[in-house]
């Protein structure tokens, strides 16, 4: 079964510190497309924190700071792709649908590449930063604890 992530939240913080909140639970990904074209001028308030460390929730398009592995079924992955790429064409001008069918799965690829090899409720947190090079990201790994993130990571199901 492939792998994906989920918003995860531990505490309301995220409520406050983004402008557009993730759902815990929903499915996400990195979203630093949303950055691009970004310059030091953007990077303010709450979108500083948005960009500084904020994964993106496929559904809400908003941002959470931690992400859980999780498996995800190939239905929920179909789902998830379309729902980025509609996104894609209304907030970002994709051309068409088989293009912002290709980002979108782009993007889903990537993140299931920052899940591979790690087991389900490993926690992810990103940080990123704006450089002469564009935009940097690093990733932190968590190892899922002697407790069981069951009882905080919200599983859905293709029903």
């Amino acid at each position: 079964m492939p792998y994906l992530a989920r918003i995860t939240h531990f505490d309301t913080s995220d409520q406050q510190i983004f402008a557009q909140p993730a759902t815990t639970g929903e499915w996400a990904i990195s979203g630093g497309f949303e950055f691009a074209n970004w310059d030091e001028s953007d990077i303010t308030g709450k979108a500083r924190q948005a960009f500084a460390n904020g994964w993106m929730g496929i559904g809400s398009f908003g941002r959470g700071t931690f992400v859980a592995v999780s498996a995800i079924s190939e239905a929920e992955l179909e789902t998830v792709t379309n729902l980025l790429a509609g996104h894609l064409i209304a907030a970002y001008g994709a051309p068409d649908k088989p293009a912002a069918l290709g980002a979108a799965r782009e993007e889903i690829a990537f993140m299931q590449e920052l899940c591979e090899g790690h087991p389900p409720n490993t926690l992810l947190a990103v940080q990123r930063e704006l450089g002469e090079q564009g935009i940097h990201e690093q990733y932190r790994y968590i190892a899922p604890q002697e407790a069981d993130l069951e009882i905080l990571a919200v599983h859905g199901s293709a029903d």
